[in-house]
């Protein structure tokens, strides 16, 4: 049996490429020669859109027949802060205390860096594969997510290219590898409310007309009775005021407009479209007199399930056998690619740790690299297991 590359100098190629958002810095071509080496078809286009940035993206196929498995994920970062909060430099890829520091290790390109390994050393081992192993790799998920995953998709049905299942290895667990798997995502909405008021003096409101004070009452409306109460695989959508504004540095005017920003992490139970209505509707009821404006920012976050069968129960088993852990199927968190995965085949998302994603020192172990890197590779086992 061919020997798997080693994980934590693919991941340490990685995390050296400074890939911030939208920048690539050479991490696509890392990803690239290994793949190139072991046989795959590697294929390489970017996308533009008005008003955003081209955005280079990765697809690579071993083998032509069904069924094909995809390893999805972004080799873009977001960016590390300041550069003198670090114990270690984010991009340096140092190893000290049995851990890999750098931004990325965890989201995501220690998972890309498994996933990769796993897939060589299956590759290399099962030259004449019965189906396909597929990747699809983004440099902009932890951007606007216009240029990445949705048109390389739409580029690849276009060519014809059929994908059965996929897994997303963003970090999903919490405090053990196999603690968890994502089977769904809540979807994500943004509204934005402005109301009109009259400016005036603080002495005379009864010759001003306070927005502040309708404001506070429509969001109020907004943020009680909860949306709804759950459902079978999805906590109760919620609803957080991200910013309320109004401009005035005065103590003495009641300003003439004030703006609330809001977002809302929505389960099954709604579309964009019928949880706009209803916030229509709620903020109608107790409007009164309040002149106001609503609208709400354009998304591509709709809420999905992966169906409990039998590729989520094969990645459940590939897991417990490699940790002797049975990893929780969950929906939480925020959103991910997944959202645009699901519409052309099952998609789960099984990765890292995530407690230092995003954060000064963001970190993996190195004990955790190489067990997701197993987990994968059985994975890949189970999935193109010879029919008894």
């Amino acid at each position: 049996m061919t020997h798997s590359p080693d994980v934590v100098a693919l991941a340490q190629e990685l995390i050296r490429c400074p890939s911030v958002t939208p920048a690539d810095h050479g991490a696509l071509d890392v990803m690239s020669r290994h793949l190139l080496s072991a046989g795959f078809r590697v294929e390489r286009v970017s996308f533009d859109d008005v008003n955003t940035p081209s955005i280079p993206n990765l697809y690579a196929r071993f083998g032509t027949a069904q069924p094909c498995l995809v390893f999805a994920g972004h080799t873009d970062v977001v960016p590390p802060g300041p550069l003198e909060a670090w114990q270690h430099q984010p991009f340096a890829a140092e190893i000290a205390d049995g851990a890999l520091w750098g931004r990325g290790a965890v989201d995501m390109k220690g998972g890309l860096a498994a996933s990769l390994a796993a897939a060589l050393r299956f590759c290399a081992d099962h030259p004449d594969l019965n189906g396909s192993i597929a990747f699809l790799i983004t440099g902009d998920e932890e951007g606007p997510a216009i240029n990445g995953t949705i048109k390389l998709l739409e580029w690849a049905r276009a060519r014809g290219e059929q994908f059965d299942h996929c897994i997303l290895g963003e970090p999903t667990n919490r405090e053990h590898i196999g603690d968890m798997m994502k089977i769904g995502r809540r979807g994500s909405l943004t509204g934005r409310l402005i109301v009109q008021g009259t400016q005036g003096h603080v002495g005379y409101p009864h010759l001003a007309d306070n927005p502040i004070h309708h404001i506070v009452r429509l969001l109020a409306s907004l943020t009680a009775p909860a949306l709804d109460e759950g459902s079978a695989h999805f906590d109760p959508s919620t609803l957080a005021i991200t910013s309320v504004d109004v401009g005035n540095s005065a103590t003495n005017v009641i300003p003439a407009q004030a703006r609330a920003v809001f977002n809302i992490r929505f389960n099954d139970l709604w579309t964009p479209a019928t949880l706009a209505a209803h916030i229509h509707e709620r903020l109608k009821a107790v409007a009164g007199e309040a002149r106001y404006e609503l609208s709400f920012d354009p998304t591509n976050s709709i809420s999905f399930l992966t169906q409990q069968g039998a590729f989520v129960e094969m990645m459940q088993q590939a897991i417990h056998d490699v940790t002797g852990r049975t990893a929780e199927l969950s929906t939480s968190g925020g959103t991910s690619d997944a959202r645009f995965i699901h519409r052309y085949c099952e998609v789960v998302e099984f990765g890292l740790i995530g407690k230092t994603m995003h954060k000064i020192d963001e970190a993996v172990g190195l004990d955790d690299l190489a067990t997701l890197t197993r987990i994968y590779e059985h994975a890949l086992e189970l999935y193109f297991k010879p029919s008894s």
